[in-house]
């Protein structure tokens, strides 16, 4: 899997994914008020934290990647030397308004249950989480063999695993809404088009409970 300057350029060079990227960017913004607070979680290489940081927001970014965190500290070395774009830990050391989470980053989680809880410690009353996660219905899938062998465990579960590095966990929307509670609901499921379903991906907003 690519990671650092090779996925900044390839995912900058696909037509596909900044049409997605655009379509999360502007769902984002268009459920912030002016000048708040975000928790940009697996930030990659900062292309979102910018547009965060442009639109008036400071943004505390969380990337485990050594080499994403590189390239992240490049791309965003004006906002970060201004404070608009803050590496961070997590959890961050202040509340936050919105949590986001781009591109999958929760397929990637072991323990999606126990990420919710702890966004729980930090996400303000009124505030929101948005996550762009792998649909596991997406049609497109379904001329690869891994799909169709996990079809019939996807619709008894809710979920299941493709065998890649690192595993990658398809969930259906509401096996994910499960996980996330007793802490944040569903509020609804957006995606980049008019179907969510007939999407790669699908953005779950949640809201606290």
């Amino acid at each position: 899997m690519q990671t650092g300057e090779p996925y900044h350029h390839s995912i900058t060079a696909s037509p596909r994914d900044r049409r997605t990227r655009d379509s999360f960017l502007l769902a984002v913004l268009n459920a912030l008020p002016p000048e708040r607070r975000i928790l940009d979680f697996g930030a990659g290489t900062g292309l979102d934290a910018k547009v965060y940081a442009a639109a008036g927001h400071r943004v505390s970014v969380y990337e485990p990647d050594d080499a994403q965190c590189a390239y992240l500290a490049r791309y965003c070395r004006e906002e970060i030397a201004h404070r608009v774009v803050i590496p961070s830990d997590f959890p961050p050391k202040e509340p936050v308004d919105a949590i986001t989470a781009d591109f999958a980053v929760l397929n990637l989680v072991p323990d999606p249950a126990a990420l919710f809880e702890a966004f729980s410690q930090i996400l303000a009353k009124d505030g929101f989480i948005l996550a762009s996660l792998l649909n596991p219905y997406f049609p497109g899938d379904m001329r690869y063999g891994w799909w169709r062998a996990n079809l019939l465990t996807l619709l008894r579960g809710g979920q299941y695993t493709v065998g890649s590095a690192p595993q990658v966990t398809r969930y259906g929307p509401h096996r994910m809404a499960r996980l996330a509670a007793p802490h944040f609901r569903l509020d609804r499921i957006l995606s980049a088009g008019p179907v969510w379903w007939m999407r790669q991906y699908a953005f779950l907003l949640f809201r606290p409970s």
